[in-house]
């Protein structure tokens, strides 16, 4: 997970160094994607712990059955999200964005948005393989991937060694390349490992079954839309940054970028959670279950304090990886960059922890597949809390950032406290009902 980061992250970085208007139309073009591409991964999401529990109940052909099903709807969501995202993009123009920022964001968005087609279906695997609990595998797809997009970056936005000077369309077409590769890679590794050939081989995609697509659906929208609340107040977030101007959005997305990482593993313990906990509910042992979703809600805590802690001693020097503040023609931009960001990073070091505990408890509410009433808390904790403090400490305040990512820190702890409660109620009713059965 913190994989895919490190792509924005090389991106950002290599991106900066041509100035802050580069910077936050890479920033504004990924706000659209990302927020497309994670109801999409949302929906992948229900792959894994179907393949969990099939996988702890000990019956294979029922886990091949979940990905050959998860496979289709993830590449049909990508090939629809790649369309929507396409007919989404006057928006920019009507989002009161700088000028500037817009048109360099267009061409960019163009070639990135076609990348979420083979990002899909590297998920579809990915959440299988992740079921099964080979977590390594897409983890050396995405390695592989990482190197291929800063070297691709490197000859592309530059024109190194004689290739053409492309700025950030080079970075757009590093970005599709390697996740075409990352696809390519993992179905590899899958293929050659002998306990998996048989699970992705062999689809016969003429008999498909309702009644498994109907679950897939039921379980992955829900947990798509608890994706899209929060990528999307993120976008609110970006567009809001946008509003105050090229330089407040350029240092939005650095600190964006910089607590998106330390995110993405809190989002790696999630799935561990989701796939341990899918482990016992296929036992049906959910006095083990709690035990299992409380220990990973610790290991969180103890991790994202360290993030926390991080954030707090290198707020100064993080924000100067992506800019050259030795540019003179840049200068004074790149200098109000570096005074805004450090504040965003204040309030980011804050939320690490908020951020980490409510992913991870919803991968364990995943794990039970109770997806309903827990996106109706990130509704509630990031639309009805988060953004109106956003809005309203943004832009009619003296805060302005500040305030947009005070709004940030509230949805989320909201949505910590709130998910939290819900996992304690439902495993202590699960252990109640089963001791009751038992009786």
């Amino acid at each position: 997970m913190l994989g895919h980061t490190l792509v924005a992250f090389a991106d950002n970085i290599m991106v900066g160094q041509l100035g802050t208007a580069e910077l936050a139309a890479v920033s504004l073009g990924n706000s659209l994607v990302l927020m497309f591409m994670y109801v999409g991964i949302g929906f992948s999401t229900a792959i894994t712990p179907l393949v969990a529990e099939a996988d702890g109940a000990n019956e294979p052909m029922e886990a091949k059955k979940v990905l050959k099903h998860g496979l289709l709807l993830c590449t049909v969501l990508g090939v629809a999200l790649f369309f929507l995202i396409l007919l989404c993009k006057p928006f920019l123009y009507l989002a009161k964005q700088p000028q500037e920022v817009v048109e360099l964001a267009i061409p960019y968005l163009n070639l990135v948005a076609i990348s979420i087609i083979p990002m899909l279906i590297f998920q579809a695997f990915r959440q299988f393989s992740e079921g099964m609990s080979q977590t390594r595998f897409p983890m050396y797809a995405t390695i592989v991937a990482n190197v291929l997009n800063i070297i691709i970056n490197y000859l592309l936005i530059f024109g190194s060694f004689g290739f053409p000077k492309m700025g950030i369309l080079g970075a757009a077409i590093g970005t599709l390349v390697s996740r075409c590769v990352m696809l390519v890679y993992l179905y590899f590794l899958l293929y050659h490992k002998e306990r998996f050939r048989s699970f992705i081989t062999n689809f016969n995609f003429r008999h498909m079954e309702k009644k498994m697509m109907k679950k897939l659906v039921n379980l992955g929208f829900p947990s798509s839309m608890q994706v899209f609340f929060e990528v999307a107040i993120f976008t609110a977030a970006v567009w809001l940054s946008g509003v105050l101007g090229k330089n407040t959005q350029a240092a939005n997305q650095i600190a964006l970028n910089l607590s998106s990482m330390t995110y993405m593993v809190g989002v790696g313990l999630s799935v561990a959670a989701m796939v341990r906990v899918g482990n016992q509910k296929g036992l049906n042992n959910f006095k083990e279950l709690r035990r299992i979703g409380k220990s990973v809600f610790f290991l969180t805590l103890v991790i994202e304090l360290v993030f926390a802690l991080f954030f707090l001693l290198g707020k100064d020097w993080l924000p100067t990886l992506y800019l050259d503040v030795k540019d003179v023609a840049n200068r004074a931009d790149n200098m109000e960059v570096l005074s805004l960001a450090p504040q965003l990073l204040l309030v980011a070091a804050f939320f690490q922890i908020s951020d980490g505990i409510q992913v991870v408890v919803l991968g364990a509410l995943r794990g039970i597949q109770d997806v309903k009433i827990p996106t109706l808390i990130t509704f509630i904790a990031y639309w009805l809390i988060g953004f109106p403090i956003s809005y309203y400490l943004g832009l009619h305040t003296e805060l302005r950032s500040i305030g947009i990512w005070i709004g940030l820190l509230s949805g989320l702890t909201a949505s910590g406290v709130m998910l939290y409660l819900r996992f304690n109620l439902l495993t202590k009713k699960l252990i109640l009902r089963q001791a009751r059965i038992k009786t």
